[in-house]
């Protein structure tokens, strides 16, 4: 029996939602796990901070630098990535990337300098470059727009999930290896989470197929049901050189509103470990457990948020109604910094927000680039708006080590956030929510 208001027989509906799925357990959960070592191994400097500054005698402004400039190697590379990736296929890049920046994480023990820390930040920015926009790219040769939302919600859950188990695990490590064999903790804490990073790279190059087509796992019916649906989506999307993307300025007002999510972003990820132990939790491992709280609702959070988008195809308010929550758990986290329940409840609705709006992002730039435009448009954004990687980890460092407090520097990431509210309204209604 046919449907008559979509023109679409229960049959054809239940293979299409049965081909997808069969896609989305194909790709995403190894995705995502490819996503959670790269964030670890790019934010649990946050961990060793908590040894690493008092054995190498570095200052907060020293910290904040080193965490930071990553997002400068990070910038610089990105969109060279990114069309490398488009240009010779994302198994090949994507293995280079994982192989590249778990090699480097692992070189981080032997940091004994300021510039050795500077430098090798640097390279692990210009290593992991491309990694996050690549798969955003790589999704949209898989699905059409209006189900974007909710896959790369999924996709991005790597984010709080790093947190959820890279906080434990990071105290553990800490705690469990310091002095073992004469090396501190936190030596230990970069050796230990680069290993699965380099393995995973090494499966990509046997699991990952570059486009549809390639794909043996998929029958000759499904590949055409994903192609034919994939190229219905890219019929009304705007741009399809590289050029256009940096013409576009749409394109340049998403960016601006994404550095303002990633200052949230980062201003939680870099220094959740020390609001915490500044609100009295002394013990690495107790300071990993609270870590997960926050992480753990966000990932649930920005799966429901994504599955809500994505329902109601709509965007805009999806992103800025979150960002603004970010902000205010951020400021009300300042209240009453020696009261754990309150700043852990405080950080636990920044972090959902801040990581809500942060995944519903990213439904918005596809829906209206196509091709090559994908490729620049989506790198550019994240390259320019990780910047906020650098200036928030920086401000928030240099701010506390001249006030001896974090709470300007939180208050200053709180204002990116409704900054970036608000921008994103702006962004035309029709354009976005597809």
């Amino acid at each position: 029996m046919q449907n008559t208001a979509t023109g679409v027989t229960p049959l054809v509906k239940d293979f299409e939602e049965a081909t997808y799925g069969k896609v989305t357990w194909r790709l995403i959960p190894f995705l995502f796990i490819c996503y959670v070592f790269a964030y670890l191994d790019r934010i649990n400097v946050g961990f060793a901070k908590l040894q690493m500054l008092s054995d190498l005698k570095f200052s907060e402004s020293v910290y904040g630098l080193g965490a930071g400039i990553f997002f400068i190697g990070y910038f610089l590379f990105e969109v060279p990535s990114n069309i490398a990736l488009h240009r010779f296929g994302a198994r090949k890049w994507i293995a280079r990337i994982m192989i590249s920046w778990g090699t480097i994480s692992g070189c981080m023990i032997f940091v004994t300098t300021p510039t050795m820390f500077y430098v090798l930040r640097f390279f692990l920015g210009v290593a992991e470059a491309g990694f996050f926009p690549g798969i955003i790219l790589y999704l949209t040769y898989w699905y059409p727009s209006a189900r974007r939302a909710k896959i790369t919600a999924l996709f991005m859950t790597g984010i709080p999930i790093a947190g959820l188990i890279g906080g434990p695990l990071s105290g553990w490590i800490l705690n469990r290896f310091d002095q073992l064999y004469g090396m501190p903790g936190w030596q230990w804490l970069f050796l230990i989470e680069a290993i699965p990073s380099i393995i995973t790279g090494i499966i990509v190059l046997f699991y990952l197929n570059d486009k549809i087509s390639d794909a043996k796992w998929l029958s000759p019916s499904e590949k055409s049901l994903l192609e034919k649906n994939v190229a219905a989506g890219e019929k009304d999307l705007e741009s399809h050189s590289v050029f256009g993307a940096f013409k576009n300025t749409k394109v340049w007002v998403l960016c601006a509103c994404y550095f303002g999510i990633i200052m949230g972003l980062y201003g939680i990820s870099f220094w959740l470990p020390t609001l915490i132990k500044a609100s009295g939790v002394t013990d690495a491992l107790d300071i990993g457990l609270l870590t997960m709280i926050p992480y753990g609702v966000a990932a649930l959070a920005m799966v429901l948020m994504g599955r809500n988008s994505d329902r109601m195809f709509e965007r805009r308010w999806h992103v800025a109604i979150p960002a603004v929550i970010g902000a205010i758990g951020l400021i009300v986290s300042t209240f009453y910094p020696q009261n754990t329940a309150l700043v852990v409840l405080a950080l636990t609705v920044a972090t959902g927000g801040i990581f809500s709006a942060l995944s519903q992002f990213w439904s918005i730039p596809p829906a209206f680039l196509g091709g090559a435009a994908a490729a620049a448009g989506i790198a550019l954004i994240n390259s320019v708006g990780n910047l906020a990687g650098f200036v928030s980890t920086y401000i928030v460092g240099w701010i506390k080590d001249l006030t001896q407090s974090t709470d300007i520097g939180l208050y200053v990431i709180a204002t990116s956030l409704v900054i970036a509210a608000a921008i994103v309204l702006t962004m035309p209604k029709k354009l976005v929510n597809k």
